[in-house]
This record gives structure tokens, sequence and C-alpha cells, in this order.
């Protein structure tokens, strides 16, 4: 199963990890996914692997959408 957000579709990025030395090694800097379960209009659940950044975001655009009501 790929490292993707199912919603965003943010992946792995790549960087160097750098010694105090300054030798410099590749690495994957993988997201943050967490595994949560939603509910479609239907009324049917699935779960879907988000970002957490991604779930911060939905949380926050849910808060003001009540709050707007």
């Amino acid at each position: 199963m790929a490292r993707r957000c199912d919603i965003t579709g943010k992946g792995p990025l790549v960087g160097n990890n750098v010694s105090h030395a300054n030798n410099k090694t590749k690495r994957r800097q993988l997201p943050n996914l967490r595994s949560v379960k939603i509910t479609l209009e239907d009324g049917t659940t699935k779960r879907v692997r988000v970002a957490a950044s991604t779930l911060r975001t939905m949380k926050k655009k849910a808060a003001q959408a009540a709050s707007a009501e």
C-alpha cells in the first residue's frame, strides 16, 4: 500500500541527513498518516488514510462551518 494521503495526495519527500561533519546521506521524509473512518453521504462509513495536517484542516473547516450556521 502506498504511503499517500487519500484526500490531498501528500506522499514521501526526499532529502538529506546531514551529520555534524557535514556528511550527507539520502533519506525519505514520510507523511504522518492516520487511519480514520469517514461517513459518506449515503450513511455508510469508509476507512481512509489521511495525513495528520489534513485532519487538523478538516476539523478547523468543520468548526468554522458549525459556527457560521
